[in-house]
């Protein structure tokens, strides 16, 4: 008998492995072309980060170091700017104390109102959208006019504030011209404008379960049981959001103040954004510090930031949405 030898044929397998070999290297390519195509996309983001934020914000620092009025070559002077500001500016440490009372005051009392209007605004009411729009129309109206009202309205003389005062038989007020209450003069003001801070908890409002509550009603909790413990854990990361934006709100206050107050009386009301502003802009014709004024731009920056990451620290964990705030 002749013994024969039956061989599989080489090519399918040959075939398989190529294939095998030519699909990893296949998705590889593509990625790589879903990569490019994705980052040409997003290049003129980068392209105005790079110039608008990134590109200013190193050529601050560099300035922040040097003597420079905005006009001539910036000359460099090392440490001179914030040895000065910390050990001869006279006007620096009261700043930092009326801004520091300023947040203290203001950041709590802004999420209070924004979020005790949200609540009243929330319920199912005859007319609550037309209060809806009363509370957040000082949000579109012009700045400066308002302010400017707002002025009229402070004056001792002849301002409603104290028209008011008088018609209740209650004393009446400096307002503005009192360091004992032109701080407060300017919250008033800045609570009269929190719709913004309203309309966000509204929409956060908006989206707790009915389900919960109802649950909670037929379990027998009144309506302030029901507020904390269900509806304010739920609405934990608005809280938090509108933390952030208000503290960084506060430590860049300038309208108020620029066009209410000018700083004073005294120093009651110089916040550190206006004085920022006084230092590099106030004398610019005849002596401009933009070098000095840029060095406390970085030393309001390095502040915000340590008080934002202390406030996240110590927030972790009690706004996640779900959890008891």
């Amino acid at each position: 008998m002749t013994n024969t030898t039956v061989e599989a044929p080489p090519a399918p397998l040959a075939t398989a492995v190529d294939r095998r070999r030519s699909t990893p290297t296949r998705r590889s390519g593509r990625r790589r072309h879903d990569a490019v195509v994705g980052y040409l996309f997003i290049l003129p983001a980068i392209i105005g980060l790079v110039l608008f934020v990134a590109y200013p914000m190193v050529t601050s620092l560099y300035h922040s170091f040097t003597d420079w009025n905005g006009l001539t070559p910036a000359k460099w002077t090392g440490l001179d700017n914030y040895v000065r500001m910390f050990t001869q500016d006279t006007k620096f440490w009261p700043s930092i104390e009326v801004t520091l009372l300023w947040v203290v005051i203001s950041v709590p009392v802004t999420i209070a109102a924004g979020l005790g209007l949200a609540v009243v605004v929330n319920r199912s009411l005859r007319g609550v959208r037309l209060f809806r729009t009363l509370f957040y129309l000082p949000v579109v109206l012009p700045a400066v006019a308002v302010l400017t009202l707002w002025k009229y309205i402070y004056d001792p003389t002849y301002g409603l504030a104290n028209e008011v005062l008088r018609a209740l038989h209650l004393p009446t007020s400096m307002w503005l011209g009192d360091s004992k209450v032109a701080l407060a003069s300017i919250l008033i003001v800045g609570v009269w404008g929190v719709g913004g801070t309203m309309i966000i908890f509204l929409a956060g409002l908006q989206a707790v379960p009915v389900e919960l509550i109802e649950a909670a009603k037929v379990d027998g909790a009144g309506a302030v049981r029901r507020f904390f413990r269900i509806t304010l854990p739920m609405i934990g990361p608005i809280l938090l959001l509108q933390l952030v934006l208000q503290l960084n709100a506060a430590f860049q206050t300038f309208n108020q103040v620029a066009i209410l107050t000018k700083g004073g009386p005294g120093t009651s009301t110089n916040l550190f954004m206006y004085k920022i502003y006084t230092d590099g802009f106030a004398n610019f014709i005849s002596s401009p510090q933009l070098g000095y004024a840029t060095a406390e731009v970085w030393v309001l920056f390095v502040i915000v930031m340590i008080v934002t990451l202390v406030m996240l620290r110590v927030t972790r964990g009690r706004f996640s949405g779900g959890g008891e705030a």
